[in-house]
């Protein structure tokens, strides 16, 4: 079916701004760039294509920059996404993301903090959260299983990424020298013992995890919603 006018119009518009804001990214873009999410979406996404819904909305925790949210969002036209992040600095870099790429199915990103109790949004078909737990408080991980499971519906899965510690498993010395330094910086940070992670979450009602082994010694960690 050929394209519309409108479609054209949009497109040619959407491609005009994209041009513009990398002209100006240097001087005032908000946008924030994490080197990994270039070296890891596309191994997550081949992960979450057997993981999420086709349809319904999608919460991401911890949004970050919000390249991943938007790059999902382009490969999965029929999901809506709801990116989060408690940091200001943040929000305004996953809002700049949306509208420098263009994509219609992200909506504008919420204030949301693991750790607490109440959250923005009241209920999600899946959630998501990458490379959070390793870099905040423990709370924040009870926080995020526990408020997943008030709002997720029975089946709906709670994706985790990012580096654990594995009993039976040797902790490559990457992840040991990655591990000292994240507890440098702040001692209530570090690595997390997947077994305590998955008690948690099995205490509240979620499956036991399904795991997948990802490049530079990380992990997806897949619970669903019983």
């Amino acid at each position: 079916m050929p394209m519309s006018v409108q479609s054209r119009d949009r497109d040619d518009s959407c491609r005009k701004r994209s041009k513009f804001w990398e002209r100006v990214r240097k001087m005032n873009d908000p946008r924030q760039y994490a080197p990994a999410t270039l070296r890891n979406r596309d191994f997550i996404l081949s992960v979450l294509r057997d993981v999420l819904p086709t349809t319904g909305l999608i919460l991401e925790i911890a949004s970050g920059s919000g390249e991943h949210v938007v790059h999902f969002a382009r490969n999965f036209p029929d999901l809506v996404f709801q990116p989060s992040d408690r940091d200001p600095d943040a929000l305004r870099s996953v809002a700049a993301w949306v509208k420098a790429t263009c994509v219609t199915n992200v909506r504008a990103p919420a204030v949301l903090d693991a750790s607490q109790s109440s959250w923005p949004v009241a209920s999600a078909d899946g959630i998501i959260c990458i490379n959070m737990i390793h870099i905040s408080p423990w709370d924040a991980t009870l926080g995020l299983v526990r408020g997943a499971a008030a709002i997720l519906p029975s089946t709906a899965p709670l994706y985790l990424y990012g580096p654990f510690r594995r009993e039976g498993f040797a902790t490559t010395p990457s992840n040991q020298a990655f591990d000292r330094s994240l507890r440098d910086r702040d001692p209530t940070w570090g690595l997390r013992d997947l077994e305590a992670v998955a008690a948690v979450a099995q205490s509240v009602g979620f499956s036991v995890p399904k795991i997948t082994e990802m490049p530079a010694n990380n992990l997806s960690v897949v619970f669903r919603r019983i």
